[in-house]
């Protein structure tokens, strides 16, 4: 979905930690045939995870504890807006210069 969605350059590379998921043999061709570069993190690296663990404890705050959730369905439609409208369009980022994921970016200097 995000291929198709944000379209990132060829070349761009995505980083993961050491899930099956993400080690499997169709992850890694997807990815490729997509023209990105899989990147996985070394065992035992906290650095790579920094990121991400600080993304699932704000989605944990901001939404999983809010409410209870009746169906699967509805979790997944909430997951979804909270990902692709919320965290990804206008939540701002410290790690990104308080920027959004999808905010443009603005070369200083540039002329």
């Amino acid at each position: 979905m995000a291929i198709e969605s944000r379209t990132p350059p060829a070349g761009a590379v995505i980083h993961s930690d050491r899930g099956a998921q993400f080690g499997s043999w169709a992850f890694t061709d997807r990815a490729k045939a997509s023209g990105l570069v899989p990147s996985m993190g070394s065992i035992a690296d906290c650095f790579d995870n920094a990121v991400i663990e600080s993304f699932w404890s704000r989605m944990q705050v901001e939404l999983l504890d809010r409410r209870r959730w009746k169906t699967r369905i509805e979790l997944a439609n909430a997951i979804f807006e909270y990902l692709e409208i919320w965290h990804n369009r206008r939540r701002r980022h410290s790690a990104l210069g308080w920027l959004s994921p999808l905010a443009p970016v603005i070369h200083v200097g540039a002329d």
